[in-house]
């Protein structure tokens, strides 16, 4: 996991494997366990569940508060939108918020980059995903605040006497969550609930990542918090600057070629023609970006050649896609064996903004 600092100081933190969520959600629950109580559902009772005021919104519902939920089961989930870990967690609340009618789903939008905290694309975001259930937009992060939560994504499973009973953090822990969520129904009185484990199988940027193949970490491409940038002479900060990128890059190294102007959390692109070039290893690639003022078109390349079977769901086998709204953009699902592979991304004219690149 990586932390996150913003201007407010907030530790933020993804998860980035199954292991190391895991372990902190395994030892958070001890500890909640020893101070808790056990009630007849197994579950200890870790407090009280936080107020919602702090919100700036909401999406798909009037606004909500604790009170207004008492009496249901809750699945409280913290995510942004952009956040690759979320997306592969999200087919799984999917799945759950279909499979248990008598479950509330109760989305908490916190943003990690600036864009994230605009409602409307946030908007844009849940309807383009098809959700339905609630979303609080928590752009001041109040609601992150009061659950003293640090992790997209988090999952805290509330009873029906507004009680936390389970939580989850990162990728991991899927079939505990939906145990807690049974025995929380069952405890609540819903009949007949399927104690199933529910077999999920996410698409495109939802889909599980290959974590045997997974060499790769997240990278930012801002100066502030980047790892590993190559170009020779190093970031010019915050003033535009011809780059260029050496012949050969090491693993998880990267470099930009052409006009750019580096900022504390993006990249821009000032003139056309510009490219980042990426050294990988990992099944999928994706790249957090957005376009300034109109859509910007670009072609990938992956070892200098076409990506052919190798494209992403934002691109085509001839490499070809297009920036629009700001989100995470799936640039490479390789389909064949996986190696280092160097990863070029070429913009054919200036005004995209680049924030971070992921991998699965």
């Amino acid at each position: 996991m990586a932390p996150l600092q913003t201007s407010a100081s907030i530790n933020r933190r993804r998860f980035f494997g199954t292991a190391a969520g895991a372990l902190v959600a395994t030892q958070i629950g001890l500890v909640a366990a020893a101070h808790g109580r056990t009630s007849a559902a197994g579950l200890p009772v870790e407090g009280k569940m936080p107020s919602l005021t702090g919100a700036t919104g909401w999406i798909n519902t009037a606004a909500l508060a604790p009170a207004d939920l008492r009496g249901k089961v809750v699945l409280i989930q913290f995510w942004t939108y952009t956040c690759i870990n979320w997306l592969r967690a999200h087919a799984y609340v999917r799945a759950w918020a279909e499979k248990y009618k008598d479950l509330v789903v109760l989305g908490v939008h916190t943003p990690e980059f600036p864009f994230e905290g605009n409602v409307e694309n946030v908007r844009r975001a849940a309807r383009d995903m098809q959700i339905t259930y609630p979303i609080a937009v928590d752009t001041d992060y109040a609601i992150w605040r009061a659950f003293d939560n640090q992790y997209w994504p988090a999952f805290y499973v509330v009873d029906a006497q507004g009680r936390i009973r389970h939580h989850q953090f990162g990728e991991a822990g899927y079939e505990q969550s939906e145990t807690a969520i049974q025995r929380l129904l069952e405890e609540a009185g819903a009949r007949g609930v399927n104690r199933e484990v529910t077999p999920v199988v996410g698409q495109g940027a939802e889909a599980a990542a290959d974590w045997t193949n997974l060499k790769s970490p997240e990278n930012y491409v801002g100066y502030q918090r980047t790892d590993n940038f190559s170009s020779p002479g190093g970031a010019a900060v915050g003033k535009s600057r011809s780059y260029t990128a050496p012949a050969r890059l090491p693993l998880n190294h990267w470099a930009l070629s052409g006009e750019w102007t580096m900022e504390e959390g993006l990249a821009a692109l000032n003139a056309a023609e510009g490219r980042i070039t990426y050294r990988f290893h990992a099944r999928d690639l994706h790249l957090v970006m957005g376009a300034h003022a109109r859509p910007v078109r670009f072609r990938v390349k992956i070892d200098g050649a076409l990506p052919r079977a190798d494209h992403g769901q934002d691109t085509d086998a001839e490499g070809w896609g297009t920036v629009q709204e700001p989100r995470l953009y799936q640039l490479v699902r390789q389909s064949g064996t996986i190696g280092d592979r160097t990863f070029e991304i070429e913009f054919v004219e200036p005004g995209v903004q680049a924030y971070a690149f992921t991998f699965g």
